[in-house]
């Protein structure tokens, strides 16, 4: 696949706002995302484009997320090079909740005590605890872990595993770890054996939740589901069968805007909404089956 590279830089927030614009429109990009240089301290927006991107459709929506125009660099990218775990090794680690979200790179510096670290290397799946609504999902895990700790749990749409490996580290009992991605899947076993957590991750290849193992261990105590506002709409009727009575369900990969359409979904399924975090225009709900 030849693919290719647009950036510019910026300052953080206008690049981590340009990478939540660019997210929303998969036309444009294969992923996107912000870092800071170590030489210049400038932060810079990149995203990887399959062939040449549509410099023409990043600039006008620049101008619509930024108020302003931006001039971005196209430079060809090497197809031998892992352009995922490039566009990402220069995170620095994140502390989310209770824990200390990091990368190889930077697997020397040690977690602060009493935070329960994750190794997730960048790949070819959505989830390195970057994104607000990584860091969401993370911080509402910690609350509920602080009150109870789920019996049964559910990761839909796990993406490296990384909520799935926290709530495994944390509580030491079996998450089901599901995506319609099987590179996602393969990741999660990945990251969750890098962890630790081999055994207590069943990682499963499903279209939500429409496979056998998954009704299996119905109804689950926590479901926790980081996708995006349709798909959650969509999953709505099978999450809420899923869910035991006074289970806890935590959505996320919501703009702001998108809170209170997917929240009726799910009163619908007599689900009501006990919080919500707000992280950088990104909302997490945290809702209780009745």
């Amino acid at each position: 696949m030849t693919m290719s590279q647009i950036s510019t830089p910026l300052n953080r927030d206008q690049a981590y706002a340009l990478v939540d614009a660019v997210m929303e429109r998969d036309e444009l990009a294969l992923t996107a995302s912000a870092h800071e240089d170590e030489a210049t301290g400038e932060w810079v927006f990149e995203a990887t484009c399959e062939m040449l991107p549509d410099l023409l459709a990043f600039e006008e929506l620049a101008r619509t997320t930024l108020g302003g125009d931006v001039d971005f660099t196209i430079t060809p990218i090497d197809p031998e090079v892992n352009w995922v775990a490039k566009s990402l090794e220069g995170l620095a680690p994140v502390t989310a909740g209770g824990f200390f979200v990091y990368g190889s790179h930077s697997a020397e510096q040690v977690p602060p005590v009493g935070l329960t670290p994750l190794h997730i290397e960048a790949a070819l799946a959505f989830g390195t605890g970057h994104h607000e609504t990584t860091t969401g999902c993370l911080e509402a895990i910690e609350q509920l872990l602080k009150r109870r700790r789920p019996r049964k749990m559910l990761d839909v749409g796990t993406g490296t595993g990384v909520l799935a490996i926290a709530l495994a580290k944390r509580t030491h009992r079996l998450v089901v770890a599901s995506d319609i991605d099987p590179i996602a899947t393969r990741t999660t076993i990945e990251n969750a054996r890098d962890n630790q957590a081999g055994p207590q991750i069943r990682a499963i290849t499903a279209t939500g939740l429409d496979h056998r193992a998954i009704a299996e261990r119905a109804p689950y105590d926590l479901i926790v589901a980081n996708i995006l506002a349709g798909p959650l709409v969509q999953l709505a009727p099978a999450i809420g069968r899923a869910a035991a009575p006074h289970g806890t369900v935590i959505l996320s990969g919501l703009l702001a805007s998108q809170a209170a359409r997917v929240a009726t979904a799910y009163a619908m399924q007599h689900m009501l909404l006990r919080r919500r975090l707000v992280r950088g225009g990104w909302t997490t709900l945290i809702l209780e089956k009745r």
